[in-house]
């Protein structure tokens, strides 16, 4: 909850996809009151039922499906770099291969 506190939202409406893992109230309440509109849909135990953007929620998959092919490179994840600058410029190399293949 404490890196979400850092992040900007720009001024403008940003929807932040979840997973049901975050969907306490507290945790929307966070949301919301940073900026953010939550997409999270409710677990199935839960009372409190709310009405999310299903198709929106649907591309949570295409972030997690970027994750899992960035886990192919083990430089990235084990952090071999020492300066930021190489860090990111990796991530680059990495996007640049992954959208030729």
């Amino acid at each position: 909850m404490r890196l979400l506190a850092f992040t900007p939202t720009g001024g403008q409406k940003q929807f932040l996809l979840m997973d049901r893992a975050y969907a306490g109230k507290k945790m929307r309440e966070l949301a919301g009151a940073l900026g953010y509109e939550p997409v999270v849909p409710h677990k199935r135990n839960f009372k409190e039922q709310w009405a999310y953007d299903k198709e929106l929620y649907k591309q949570r998959n295409e972030i997690e499906g970027f994750f899992r092919r960035l886990k192919r490179f083990r430089r990235i994840f084990t952090r071999y770099d020492k300066l930021d600058v190489l860090f990111a410029g990796f991530i680059l190399f990495v996007l640049i291969v992954d959208s030729l293949v």
